[in-house]
């Protein structure tokens, strides 16, 4: 049995899951804030688990297949990705999200719906995982396609749990107000662009 489609879909799932964006900008930022890293990290691995699952599993060609689902999730991308945007210049206007001590005001299931939101309406999340995840791994016969899937799963929980723990090491950057106006003018200036490559049909 050769492992290369286990490689393969290990490389392929850590370069579509570190490209920076909402949900990788979200786990960023709680992770520098020592907010519920765990659960976090946990949500976001295991939503894309199942949704490279779906990939591997043929719903990717489905979605391909239909025009008018495509279109869908295209605009409401569109408009998710703006709001967040918005909501991150307003942060780095008003100078919000400062602080690194630690606490958190928000409950648990605060941050798990926000996780998820993050992560189930970007629809980015379905373009790279159901449907070009899925696309490659249906190259491979039999188990291939499987190990690939496994690949991509193994590089998604290594990504979110690095990220999330590792943030740490950044904290004393992020003592000083003006990292955290950069950070969310960074996170603004990206989801716009990938806002206007969804408009476009980039």
């Amino acid at each position: 049995m050769t492992y290369l489609p286990l490689l393969e879909g290990f490389g392929m799932g850590a370069s579509l899951i570190m490209a920076i964006g909402a949900q990788n900008a979200f786990v960023l930022k709680n992770g520098l804030q020592g907010r519920h890293r765990l659960p976090i990290a946990l949500c976001c691995a295991l939503s894309d688990m199942l949704l490279i699952a779906l990939g591997v599993a043929g719903v990717g060609a489905l979605i391909a297949a239909s025009p008018l689902l495509l279109q869908v999730v295209r605009w409401a991308g569109v408009a998710f990705l703006v709001c967040y945007a918005v909501a991150a210049l307003r942060r780095a206007w008003r100078g919000e999200s400062m602080s690194l001590d630690g606490r958190d005001e928000r409950s648990l299931a605060v941050v798990l719906l926000t996780t998820l939101a993050v992560t189930w309406l970007n629809p980015h999340v379905y373009l790279d995982t159901v449907v070009l995840l899925g696309s490659l791994a249906a190259r491979y016969p039999g188990e291939g396609r499987y190990l690939f899937g496994v690949g991509a799963v193994c590089a998604s929980f290594l990504w979110f749990f690095a990220l999330a723990y590792g943030a740490r090491l950044l904290a004393p950057l992020f003592t000083k107000p003006a990292a955290w106006r950069v950070l969310d003018v960074g996170v603004a200036a990206i989801l716009l662009a990938l806002a206007w490559g969804l408009v476009s049909g980039a």
